[in-house]
């Protein structure tokens, strides 16, 4: 009997050293993410967690915050911004490294309602400004809201709805106050509502705004973290491709 015992334990002895040699040599990486990503980044963690067995650690935020954040000594080792202004910045000033910069994807703006009649797939809600509250991101701090005053002011209705507008600290809030009727209206990402069926919307044509092109960066404090390159790499694979376009993003090229 005991033989018999000690054998069949063998396999379970086997597949608990297996387990445990794997999580001992499982690592992380600690990302920082512009909040209009944050589905897909979500999606993309869980596909690197799957094929590496490695944690990618994601922080969301509006780039600006993030960025502060950063050269204030935030141990993060990879920076996917909003915009390309904020990765060039951390590479000119020391904290990223050179030559890794690439432009991830390309966001899309979007007009937003959670009432299914609201929006008619045009600008007339914001020119009869009947509504009121309309939310938007920071401008000074998310990308998402600059864009979105920047489709105000080509619209000629900025001042308008000026006394009308509620800003969000980043994309994800702006999003939440539309969802939660706090604001009738709002920009919001495409990445956002993409697969929602209920609501409005008005896909807003990119000539209005200037093209929302996002960039990731790796910051130096990735030197000896073979996870953070790891990382880094998948971004670039067919799968992260993948997940990237299924919440509308374009993909981009580095320029």
């Amino acid at each position: 009997m005991r033989k018999v015992s000690f054998f069949f334990r063998l396999p379970c002895l086997a597949t608990l050293l297996i387990l445990t040699y794997a999580t001992a040599n499982a690592g992380q990486v600690y990302v920082a993410v512009a909040a209009n990503f944050t589905p897909a980044a979500k999606e993309i963690a869980t596909a690197f967690d799957k094929k590496t067995g490695h944690r990618a650690i994601l922080s969301f935020g509006s780039t600006g915050k993030l960025y502060t954040q950063i050269i204030n000594g935030a141990p993060f080792e990879i920076f996917l911004s909003a915009d390309q202004k904020h990765p060039k910045l951390t590479i000119e000033q020391g904290f990223a490294i050179k030559n890794t910069r690439f432009t991830y994807a390309a966001g899309h703006l979007v007009l937003y309602s959670a009432d299914e009649q609201l929006i008619d797939k045009s600008v007339d809600i914001l020119r009869a400004a009947t509504f009121r509250k309309i939310a938007i991101a920071n401008p000074k701090t998310a990308p998402y809201g600059r864009a979105a005053q920047e489709v105000m002011v080509n619209l000629n209705v900025l001042d308008a709805v000026q006394s009308q507008i509620v800003r969000g600290d980043n994309i994800a809030q702006t999003y939440q106050f539309v969802a939660t009727g706090n604001a009738e209206l709002g920009f919001v990402a495409l990445s956002q509502v993409i697969g929602h069926k209920a609501g409005s919307r008005w896909i807003v044509p990119t000539g209005l705004y200037a093209p929302l092109k996002q960039d990731v960066v790796l910051l130096k404090t990735s030197k000896n973290n073979t996870v953070a390159s790891a990382f880094f790499t998948f971004l670039k694979s067919p799968d992260a491709a993948a997940i990237i376009k299924k919440y509308g993003y374009t993909l981009g090229k580095l320029k």
